[in-house]
């Protein structure tokens, strides 16, 4: 399997395929693809579509694979921002915000996971429910806004807003902390809580939660009188 990523802030991920390769997608992502690309929608199984429920996910996903000579599809992102490729391995399994998945090899295998810290569930900004990515090949990510990029030490951490963490190594622990101060809590606009991620591991970071891009453009949107 070869990509291409193109699009700029709208993007789009191109993939090619050899003959009778698969490539699968969450229901819709298709954008364009070549006229021998053989589609098979399926659910993963009852348990499967139970944690896409619950992350938000379409409860199908589509397998795409190239008939008789090599293919190419494209997906495309349902936000403004960016796709992330993540090579998943023996020893690299990540977590994502819910709803990050868009397609992968089929040898990839994602599922819901919760947060074992209620703190970090009520008020992280991630929530309970994010997913997890393991198996090997290749996943694509839908990114909010842009993406940056930190390797983290042992016991190294970081405080983040709400809602910037877009995914993780499995070996990144996350929780809260609290905003000191009641005047900086109340008039700060930075709300109550932080989301606080500690090594070791690496992090993706994203600058314009689907959340955040919604309140920018509230203020615009014509109300029905």
């Amino acid at each position: 399997m070869k990509y291409e990523l193109k699009g700029g802030e709208f993007p789009v991920v191109e993939v090619k395929l050899e003959a009778e390769e698969t490539v699968k997608c969450q229901a819709g992502a298709m954008c364009w693809m070549t006229s021998n690309m053989e589609m098979k929608t399926s659910s993963g199984g009852l348990g499967k579509m139970f944690g896409k429920a619950l992350t938000g996910e379409s409860l199908f996903e589509n397998n795409y694979t190239a008939k008789g000579g090599e293919g190419m599809i494209a997906f495309s992102s349902g936000v403004p921002g960016n796709i992330l490729a993540v090579e998943i391995g023996p020893n690299k399994t990540i977590v994502a915000q819910k709803k990050a998945f868009l397609a992968s090899a089929p040898t990839v295998n994602y599922e819901t996971t919760f947060q074992k810290k209620l703190g970090a569930g009520f008020f992280g900004g991630e929530g309970f429910i994010m997913q997890k990515f393991t198996g090997e090949g290749i996943v694509f990510l839908e990114i909010d806004g842009s993406i940056v990029e930190y390797d983290l030490a042992a016991g190294e951490s970081m405080i983040l807003d709400t809602g910037a963490l877009a995914a993780m190594d499995a070996t990144v622990s996350m929780d809260i902390e609290s905003v000191k101060g009641l005047g900086n809590k109340l008039i700060g606009g930075e709300g109550f809580f932080n989301t606080k991620v500690t090594g070791p591991g690496h992090i993706w970071l994203q600058t314009m939660p689907v959340s955040s891009l919604a309140d920018a453009v509230r203020p615009y949107i014509p109300t029905g009188k």
